[in-house]
């Protein structure tokens, strides 16, 4: 049996590495598939290198660009690959614009699809995020939903695939490298002493949007305790764009970091008091055995609603005030939250892998019995 798993940004890196180390480990060829949607150094080949995941067989180069021209790319490049690689499935996670490259190529070349952490639903028409999810889940054979919201938000849709409820494989990686990351990590040098907010903010529709990107510095520089900031390429862009990034990097609240590790994420994600994001990955490892801690979620909505129930996410929006007095209540409250992760033990990679085979199997028994 051949596997194909296709990744493209670093959280798909992370969440992947436990599928690929599970199927490797029962003797299936991998095919290793890198369509370098991330494409600065610091937010792949690092990362590669942090999770011990090896070099992929394949790395499209596909880099930046609009959504379409980006998802095209993708999709032209990963045909030629599949065609001469023939996997029996190919393997996509999460919601980026390669997940969906992968799903429809794939798709439309008769090879089963299994979309990983499938079910997710923001119902927020503003995220590409959104239509690459719902896609995916519709066109996949195989889908792993990591909760019992996700299952059920398939089963309303009636997809047309089969449904597996497996966990989260975000866990899974969580509690495989937060004891090296202590170890390895060197971050700490970088980060002032004592209690701070971890801060990470991406997301096309906040830092597009010149209010919410000015807010966002405005509740930076404004925060009740030092804020540590990792800044992706995009937002530094967007930043200078605006005339904003002066203000920001200057400011004694703020330390500025480029694009960290896995590994030194793991770490600052464990020292800080909470987190404020706009991202769906970090709402989901702060609940984490080895992290659990509180997300601020800088955003109207959220596709994770288990965090929310089980208080280790609040959805703050994104107005300066609304988001500082949210800020003040969290460095006033006592303890962190500490009951257990809503996604899962930490085995999800071995439920996937494990399902991936049997159903492969299946099929292959199924065209069998019919061409006899």
């Amino acid at each position: 049996m051949s596997v194909g798993i296709v990744l493209g940004t670093r959280p798909e890196l992370v969440k992947m590495a436990s599928v690929l180390f599970a199927l490797e480990k029962r003797g299936e060829e991998v095919v290793l598939i890198h369509t370098g949607q991330h494409y600065d150094k610091n937010l792949s080949d690092d990362f590669f290198r942090d999770l011990g995941i090896r070099p992929p067989d394949h790395h499209l180069g596909v880099g930046s660009g609009t959504q379409a021209v980006q998802t095209a790319e993708c999709m032209l490049r990963l045909e030629k690959v599949l065609s001469d690689e023939h996997p029996d499935v190919v393997l996509v996670q999460g919601d980026t614009n390669t997940v969906l490259a992968g799903a429809l190529t794939a798709a439309k070349m008769d090879i089963s699809v299994g979309h990983v952490e499938a079910g997710l639903r923001s119902m927020d028409r503003r995220m590409p995020e959104e239509y690459n999810r719902r896609v995916a889940d519709h066109i996949s054979h195989l889908l792993f939903a990591p909760t019992p919201h996700a299952e059920k938000a398939l089963r309303e849709e009636k997809v047309w695939g089969k449904i597996f409820m497996t966990g989260n494989t975000v866990i899974d990686a969580c509690e495989t490298f937060a004891p090296l990351a202590e170890e390895k990590s060197g971050i700490a040098e970088d980060i002032p002493p004592g209690e701070y907010i971890l801060v990470t903010a991406h997301r096309a529709e906040n830092v597009d949007d010149p209010r919410t990107l000015a807010g966002l510095v405005e509740i930076l520089t404004n925060a009740p305790l030092p804020v540590v900031y990792p800044v992706h390429p995009r937002t530094v862009e967007r930043l200078r764009e605006r005339g904003l990034y002066e203000r920001l990097s200057s400011s004694s609240n703020v330390t500025l970091l480029p694009p960290v590790g896995y590994l030194d994420f793991l770490v600052l994600m464990k020292r800080c008091l909470f987190i404020l994001t706009d991202s769906g990955g970090i709402q989901e490892e702060a609940t984490s055995p080895s992290i659990r801690k509180r997300v601020l979620v800088f955003r109207e909505n959220t596709e994770r609603p288990e965090a929310v129930e089980a208080g280790y996410a609040v959805v703050v929006g994104t107005s300066p005030e609304r988001v500082l007095k949210a800020m003040e209540r969290e460095v006033s409250s006592e303890g962190h939250p500490d009951g257990p992760s809503p996604f899962g033990d930490g085995r999800a990679g071995e439920r996937i892998a494990e399902i991936v085979i049997a159903e492969t199997e299946r099929g292959r028994d199924d065209v069998g019995e019919h061409e006899k």
